[in-house]
């Protein structure tokens, strides 16, 4: 049953929806031996399992590396291990709801609205200047850079300083894919000790001049009380950066691939702007950009009749949960207009998607104005997919427009 599930084949990763049938059709549960995870490809599973708290992103809460049966983080990882560690989807209770509750104040919906008018100038300056050039990689000119602009205001990064930002975040999610090689982990390693240096300055600039930024907050929150350390807070700056581009990033290039495959669809969809906040939940789900998310057993759990006992890992699978027929109508049939759609393609429970919303304003905003100013936009070629399985997104996506 796992023949077809090869996360490292370049055909899977350009279409891993067969295989999600196939699991689905084989059972809730599958040990898969490569990676050494339980696959749970279910929506029900998935979505019941994120929200179970005997299940966490980390085990260091409550056991040792040795009293969980793993084997310690390499020593050489170290910058790595301490980054991630330190990040709001990495700890569980009782850090990760301090923290969750500092960093909510930038994402509340009032926040979200007052940042609308950043987000669509951004987006209209953008497509502006790519529609001015005939088109090009609507990845590198147009999907990339909105959510970057957008973390980098947030945080209070200098236009200046942004160049490093998308290069450091590539390199450190590098490390959450599947088995990464030693060569992905020494580029994640010396990222992460580039990226905490710049951020540690950033933090010492801000102390002593403080802005109207994410990070000034942050340090006026630490300074009122609240235990949030400069680690804490690097990492915390990190997370917001590589979670809050990474998913808007694919979801704009995968989505208008998946547009340009299904003419009839963009054409109504050009047709009726007004259904576009629609239409991007139904692009979140038909090709999701984070495929699994992962989590610790830290009490045994169930699933229909498999016991999964402590210690071990799950892989829960997105991908696939957003296309069982279970849950969803025609879950392989694209539709623009789907109004009962409960994708988790931003997670669910505790680790539910802080930047949800802002994803959403990010998403309307660039695909809105691609629509209105690019109505013949067309791919020139067909794109190559990242060989990365975990986020999955195109090397490039070259438009003429």
């Amino acid at each position: 049953m796992h023949v077809s599930f090869d996360p490292w084949s370049p055909a899977f990763v350009a279409d891993p929806y067969p295989a999600y049938a196939a699991l689905r059709a084989a059972g809730r549960a599958h040990w898969f031996e490569p990676t050494g995870q339980w696959l749970i490809p279910h929506h029900s599973d998935v979505s019941a399992l994120l929200r179970d708290r005997r299940l966490g992103r980390t085990y260091l809460h409550r056991f040792t590396h040795e009293e969980f049966g793993r084997t310690p983080p390499p020593a050489a990882h170290e910058p790595f291990t301490t980054l991630n560690g330190q990040g709001l989807l990495d700890l569980e209770a009782p850090d990760h709801p301090r923290i969750r509750r500092l960093v909510s104040k930038a994402f509340t919906p009032r926040t979200v609205e007052n940042l609308a008018p950043t987000v669509r100038r951004l987006a209209a300056g953008l497509v502006d200047a790519f529609v001015a050039r005939g088109g090009g990689d609507l990845l590198a000119e147009v999907a990339e850079p909105l959510p970057v602009a957008v973390i980098a205001e947030m945080l209070g990064v200098p236009e200046e300083d942004r160049g490093p930002l998308r290069p450091w975040s590539a390199a450190i999610c590098g490390m959450f894919e599947l088995n990464p090689s030693e060569e992905t982990a020494k580029a994640a390693v010396r990222a992460s000790e580039e990226f905490s240096a710049y951020l540690r300055g950033l933090i010492a600039e801000r102390r002593t001049a403080p802005g109207d930024d994410l990070i000034s907050a942050l340090i006026a929150a630490h300074d009122e009380g609240e235990r949030l350390t400069e680690q804490e807070m690097v990492s915390t700056c990190v997370l917001l950066l590589n979670a809050g581009h990474e998913a808007t990033v694919n979801t704009t290039v995968n989505g208008w691939r998946t547009l340009f495959h299904h003419p009839e669809q963009l054409a109504a969809l050009r047709a009726a702007p007004a259904s576009l906040p629609t239409a991007v939940e139904e692009l979140l789900r038909y090709d999701t950009p984070l495929q699994m998310f992962e989590r610790w057993v830290l009490d045994d759990i169930e699933v229909d009749g498999q016991v999964i006992g402590r210690g071990a890992e799950v892989a829960l699978l997105f991908g696939s949960a957003n296309r069982d027929p279970e849950r969803f109508a025609e879950p392989d049939r694209l539709d623009l207009r789907r109004v009962d759609n409960p994708h988790i393609t931003f997670g669910a429970g505790i680790h539910y998607c802080l930047g949800a919303p802002l994803a959403r304003l990010e998403l309307e905003a660039s695909f809105g104005e691609l629509l209105r100013k690019a109505p013949a936009m067309r791919m020139v070629a067909e794109p190559e997919w990242q060989p990365g399985y975990v986020i999955r997104g195109l090397k490039e996506l070259v438009v003429e427009v």
